[in-house]
């Protein structure tokens, strides 16, 4: 038996192996393995299994060209774990997404597996355990104290051995001796690590759908049962928010467990994840359909992660819920993969491989002969743009469930509120309305989405603004701590009290933050309890939790947060919504601006009016015509969609044409520039004409400059995205750059900064 391996070694290249005959019934695709690798061992994953290995002979050997020549191949040396861990469809994903996203197969399975389940040694956490053994007859010669500790064992019958030296007062030493007798066992037993074992669940049973919702999970259960899946269109699940999705979700995973499949949610904020793991939990806690759901995002521990990965793979979890990483879940049979909120940012994978797990969800669906459905408010222009064209089908839930309604939005025009000292950070109409729901005992949620105190210092004597060494950006200054930082890379100093260039006392802080707000709030509002919400609060692993549950017991009457605020978060309380600058996202220099403002507006808004009391949201800008809030007030997505179409059609963004992405990098700016051009003249002229609809750059990226490093970049546009990228990839592997000049591609990227 011979099998192909790809080597932890990011080679882009595949080596052939012999299996020992003993080890044949252990070796599959996706099986882990360690091989002789030169002078070394390492670690691979079985790929292919093949007939033999063979070289073809060159001309001058003595044998006719292209004759076959038998190959010597050195043997694996163990096979990791007792399955294959990558199953072959999810082994067929990582090849597709090397191909797409430019980087190397090796690199493309490492993203599969955590970090814990990749090593050779075993990851399980181990506990002595003491267990009675019935069969074995009595001691004859016991001490007072020896029986009094049997008879303490019998009773429980299995026992981890600290519980037992801690409640019986002994040492392990008189279980030792009592072990000598047969009569009890002590051995090692595996010890699940559950992140969210402490959930204190209420079981939920399915709700009445209305029309809207019967229609959307009628026509996925119907292409659920269909016999040829892999031809499904994926869906595309447009609903306000507040309108039932997250139930046409649960029933139609409850099908999937009819039929003996599995399923798995991304959501895309690890910080959503315990909300819909709880929901998901409490439905399927118990009854005919009961099954463990397993989770798995960055913030468990290693192993955390390893354990429910195994928990997955073994078939115990059917159900799984997570961030980006979960698309790669092990599931097996798959029956349908949702992937909730769908336009949102944080899909995309931001290093190597750069790759978008909403984009993977629909690729591993039609690998899997499986169905995808992507759900959003407020979708996003490619998704809705293939749902318009034919490509996906479209399910709309027009309504909110029950027949709530959708909260009325205010637009105030911050110019009007200008003052002798500057723009306020909240309008008269926003403190009337604060004052208003605290008086009636409601909730309140603010958004901002900008952290820290001031976003810049700034001397008005000599016009001196503080920046950071390393990046090119202003340093935000963080009052509580007393700190300037950068929000890039880290950099963080003692603020000063004066002008550090011309020692003026006058020091000033430009802008507002969370921080600031909530100053501001507590001012105003005395009597009100308020809690912020973002990075720079949440320390602790489990503080995101505890704020929202102490929001949902009405411990907090405001909650003033950044964009974690903004969706997934429904507490029927809240009746106002206040966003302080809507104009935050609208001026990014990202052709992507508009559309991202009118999904922060309309997600957050959503917050509102979710009970019996109608909502409000009242949105704070100072270009109220745009389109983004104009259209988001009245909640027209269509609208907007069809007006921003439109400017993309006219530019070639996406969903036109797809785009790529080069940054170069280097902390010698000079050198940079030559390699860039250098590199833009290989991409001319091996790269397709047909494949290049436009190509721009190199010029400075808008960041120009980031943790002591100038950025150039590159942008490529193109209608053959597969032939663009199989080209890159060549030119990528045999481009020779200086050591000191990096750069990275980005297929289909979310952030051009």
């Amino acid at each position: 038996m011979i099998v192909r391996v790809a080597t932890e070694i990011a080679l882009n290249k595949f080596f052939d192996y012999e299996v020992p005959p003993q080890m044949e019934r252990l070796i599959s695709i996706g099986s882990r393995v360690k091989i002789p690798f030169g002078h070394r061992e390492v670690l691979g994953y079985v790929t292919e299994v093949i007939e033999k290995t063979t070289l073809t002979a060159p001309s001058g050997e003595g044998m006719l060209p292209g004759t076959e020549v038998p190959v010597k191949l050195k043997r694996i040396i163990k096979v990791i774990g007792e399955q294959n861990l990558i199953t072959p469809k999810v082994m067929a994903l990582a090849v597709w997404m090397a191909g797409y996203y430019c980087c190397s197969v090796e690199v493309a399975l490492r993203s599969l597996l955590p970090k814990m389940v990749c090593r050779e040694q075993e990851g399980w956490k181990k506990q002595l355990y003491i267990r009675y053994n019935q069969g074995v007859p009595e001691p004859d010669k016991l001490t007072k104290r020896q029986k009094e500790v049997l008879d303490f064992i019998q009773q429980k019958r299995e026992l981890p051995l600290t519980q037992l030296t801690t409640e019986m007062g002994c040492t392990s030493d008189i279980v030792r001796r009592l072990e000598k007798t047969g009569k009890v066992t002590l051995a090692p037993l595996k010890i699940l690590r559950d992140p969210y074992a402490n959930l204190e669940l209420i079981p939920t049973q399915p709700r009445k759908l209305n029309p809207a919702q019967e229609t959307a999970l009628r026509q996925i259960v119907s292409a659920m049962d269909a016999k040829d899946r892999g031809q499904v269109k994926p869906f595309l699940l447009f609903g306000v928010t507040g309108s039932g999705k997250t139930e046409v979700y649960l029933q139609a995973i409850a099908h999937a467990l009819e039929k003996g499949q599995g399923a798995i949610v991304l959501v895309p904020e690890i910080s959503l994840t315990p909300q819909t793991v709880e929901r998901f939990k409490a439905r399927f806690a118990e009854g005919p359909l009961r099954t463990q759901v397993a989770v798995l995002h960055s913030h468990l521990s290693d192993g955390e992660r390893h354990d429910e990965w195994h928990k997955i793979r073994k078939g115990n979890a059917r159900i799984v819920i997570g961030a980006r990483s979960a698309v790669f879940a092990p599931v097996d049979p798959l029956g349908v993969i949702i992937v909730d909120e769908e336009h949102e940012y944080s899909y995309k994978q931001e290093s190597e491989p750069r790759y978008n797990a909403r984009d993977v969800a629909v690729v591993r669906a039609q690998k899997e002969d499986t169905i995808v459905v992507l759900g959003s408010a407020t979708p996003s222009m490619e998704s809705y743009y293939n749902a318009q064209k034919g490509k996906y089908t479209l399910l709309t839930l027009p309504h909110r469930v029950d027949n709530i309604k959708m909260p009325g939005v205010r637009i105030v025009n911050m110019s009007s509120e200008m003052r002798m000292e500057g723009v306020p950070q909240f309008s008269t109409m926003l403190k009337e309305a604060i004052r208003l729901r605290l008086d009636e005992h409601q909730q309140v949620i603010l958004f901002l989405n900008r952290r820290g105190y001031a976003t810049q210092l700034q001397c008005p004597a000599c016009g001196y603004v503080a920046y950071c060494p390393y990046c090119s950006v202003a340093l935000t200054y963080h009052r509580r701590e007393c700190l300037l930082k950068c929000h890039i890379c880290g950099y963080q100093v003692k603020a000063p009290y004066n002008c550090p260039e011309c020692n003026e006392p006058g020091i000033r802080y430009k802008g507002t933050g969370t921080e600031r707000v909530e100053e501001t709030l507590a001012k105003l509002f005395p009597l009100a309890r308020i809690r912020r919400m973002d990075t720079d609060t949440l320390k602790k692993k489990d503080d995101y939790q505890k704020i929202l549950r102490d929001f949902g017991l009405g411990k907090i009457d405001i909650l003033l947060g950044t964009q974690m605020i903004t969706k997934g978060l429904h507490f029927p309380r809240v009746t106002l919504v206040g966003i302080i600058n809507a104009d935050i996202s609208l001026h990014r220099p990202d052709f992507r601006a508009s559309e991202r403002t009118f999904q922060l507006i309309t997600q957050v808004a959503g917050r509102a009016g979710r009970g019996n009391e109608e909502g409000e949201v009242i949105v704070q800008t100072f270009t109220p015509w745009a389109p983004a809030i104009s259209y988001a007030r009245d909640h027209d997505y269509v609208s907007f969609y069809e007006e921003e179409i439109q400017h993309r059609a006219e530019l070639f963004y996406p969903p036109f044409g797809r785009l790529v992405l080069i940054t170069i990098l280097s902390q010698n700016e000079e050198l940079l520039q030559r390699v860039a051009e250098e590199l833009r003249r290989q991409i001319e002229t091996r790269v397709p004409a047909e494949a290049l609809h436009s190509l721009k750059g190199p010029v400075p990226a808008l960041l120009e400059r980031a943790e002591g490093y100038y950025r150039y970049h590159i942008q490529i546009q193109t209608r053959k995205m597969s032939v663009l990228s199989r080209h890159l990839f060549d030119i990528c592997q045999e481009f020779r750059c200086p050591e000191e000049v990096n750069f990275t591609v980005d297929v289909d990227p979310v952030n051009m900064v």
